[in-house]
This record gives C-alpha cells, structure tokens and sequence, in this order.
C-alpha cells in the first residue's frame, strides 16, 4: 500500500474470527496515490483529509465502506469523482468534499454562494441515492426530494478564466473595424455665394391689411 508513514496514519479492528480493518486514517501526509486499499476490501471508514489527492483519484471496490472524508485535497472535477464512488462504494452514507475546487463553498472561494453550494448538495445527493450526511450538515428529507426531481440539471458549471479570455482576445484581434468612425481634422470654415430666383416684395403679407393707400 504506497501510504507514507505519518503520526496520523491510524488503523482500527474489530474481534472477528480473522482480523478485518474497520478504519484506516492517514491525514496530512501528502498523499498522491491509494494504491493498495484493495487489500482491505472489508473497510469502512476512511479518512483521507489534508492530502495531494486530485481527479485521478482511484478507489477499488470497498463494499462495506459507509464513511468517506476527502477535506482539503486538490479535487476539482465533481462528475467524475461521484460517478467513481457510486461504483467503487455502494454502502456510502457520509461523505464530505470540503475544501476542494469541486465543492462550491464559500470558504474556498469568495465567488461561490449558498445558491451554488446548495445546487452542489442537490447534485451530488442525486447521484448517490444513499448519502445521509454530506459536508457539515445532514442530508434532509426535501434535499432528497429535490434531488431526486431536478439533480441531474443541479450541476454547477463556471467558465474558464483561460478560455474566456483567449477568446474574447482572438474576436478582437479579428475585428476589422471599429464601434466608432475615426475621428478626422476638422476642415478651414468655408462658405458658399449664390443667386436666389425668388424675390419677397410683401404683397402676400398680412400687415399690408391694415395699411390704407393713402398711407403708403
């Protein structure tokens, strides 16, 4: 098992007739890979917090395992990582992802929301159907109604800073004009001389009702 010798490195038994290992916990030991585990395929409990585990993250297949924490690792692809456990954990009932990228909570980051947290806790309790406890807080009973319902569309989705703005530079650079014309020099001042045919005598004016001949 490429485990790294730590203090926090921890196994617990029970008295069966054959010794079986119920837990195992090893936090804060820089751990990049679980390869091994296959060996204890009667686990439980496994505790894997403050550790280098990323989105190659590879579990076997660990029956009897309700209890997994992940806290502080490097994990930033939640899709993937749900669709692993289903298969490699059928029992899992706690299981908390907090301090990774794939778990939108605030603490992480301060562009995340409780609406994006929330929408997390619906899509990852829709894909594990069995989960009593995610995170800090109890899966209740109109999470699990709603994930049932509307999950699937529950997935937090964020555009990619790199992609974004690679694009939007590309369009720019692309554009062969601008929103605006160019400005030019403002021409000397000119003007223009002509002849007008028409000629105002007065004969259609008004004022010319009050005006007697006399007074001409």
């Amino acid at each position: 098992m490429k485990i790294k010798p730590s203090p926090l490195l921890r196994y617990e038994t029970h008295s069966f007739p054959t010794p079986r290992i119920r837990a195992c916990f090893t936090t804060c030991s820089r751990q990049r890979s679980l390869e091994g585990l296959k060996e204890f395929s009667c686990l439980e409990e496994l505790i894997l917090d403050n550790n280098l585990l990323g989105n190659d993250l590879r579990l076997p297949r660990l029956p009897y395992l309700h209890t997994l924490t992940l806290n502080k690792n490097q994990i930033t692809e939640l899709d993937r990582l749900l669709n692993h456990l289903a298969e490699a954990l059928p029992s899992l009932e706690y299981l908390s992802l907090l301090g990774n990228v794939a778990c939108p909570n605030e603490l992480v980051s301060l562009e995340n929301d409780e609406d994006d947290y929330q929408r997390y806790r619906y899509f990852v309790i829709h894909k594990l159907t069995k989960l009593k406890f995610l995170d800090s807080r109890k899966v209740t009973a109109k999470e699990s109604l709603e994930a049932k319902a509307r999950g699937a569309y529950m997935k937090v989705v964020k555009p990619r800073d790199g992609v974004v703005s690679s694009g939007s530079d590309s369009a720019c650079d692309e554009t062969p004009y601008t929103p605006l014309p160019q400005s030019k020099e403002p021409a000397s001042p000119s003007g223009i001389l002509t002849k007008c045919r028409y000629v105002y005598i007065g004969k259609h004016s008004e004022g010319n009702r009050f005006i007697r001949d006399d007074q001409l």
